[in-house]
């Protein structure tokens, strides 16, 4: 089992303090998968440029959209882990979920348009998985309070217009 977030606060972490046998517990961290990312695209790309082509390849690396591009890779990789691992991913019902919303429904129509007529049937993106009812279970949990569920239930509101139909709700209390 697998259980990350992508909470800034990472909760998570805190809250299980330490590892627990069968569950592997970690945090999809901007700025680490940002520069897994460009590590691997300069590993990738370096060496058939010369120090100048490889100095403007950082230079485009550094751009505020490799961030997005490099956590949107790590959600998508952990949305494809559940074909062969339970995997909970906790995120918050704030922007940075619902750009990760954005870019799966961008990456989605980018590879719909890419294979239209070639093979667009066999193609599974990371939104597809999501609007699976059979692959993904969306279960909103958030505190009995005002604010907390108007955000909860804006968030549902998103999910739906992404053809995501949440699971469940679950109201918790603070600890």
């Amino acid at each position: 089992m697998h259980l990350s977030t992508t909470d800034p606060a990472a909760h998570l972490a805190r809250t299980l303090d330490g590892e627990m046998p069968g569950l592997r517990v970690d945090r999809i961290d901007p700025k680490v998968e940002t520069q897994r990312y460009v590590d691997k695209v300069m590993a990738a790309k370096s060496p058939a440029l010369d120090a100048q082509e490889q100095a403007l390849l950082l230079e485009d690396l550094r751009s505020p959209c490799t961030e997005e591009v490099a956590v949107f890779h790590a959600f998508s990789h952990l949305v494809s882990e559940g074909r062969s691992a339970f995997v909970v991913l906790d995120t918050a019902p704030t922007g940075h979920s619902l750009l990760l919303m954005d870019a799966t429904g961008a990456y989605h129509r980018q590879m719909m348009r890419q294979f239209q007529g070639h093979g667009s049937a066999r193609v599974v993106t990371p939104l597809m998985r999501l609007q699976d009812a059979a692959y993904t279970k969306v279960i909103l949990v958030t505190l009995p309070e005002a604010t907390p569920v108007s955000q909860a239930a804006a968030l549902q509101e998103d999910l739906r217009r992404a053809n995501i139909e949440p699971f469940a709700w679950v109201l918790t209390r603070a600890s």
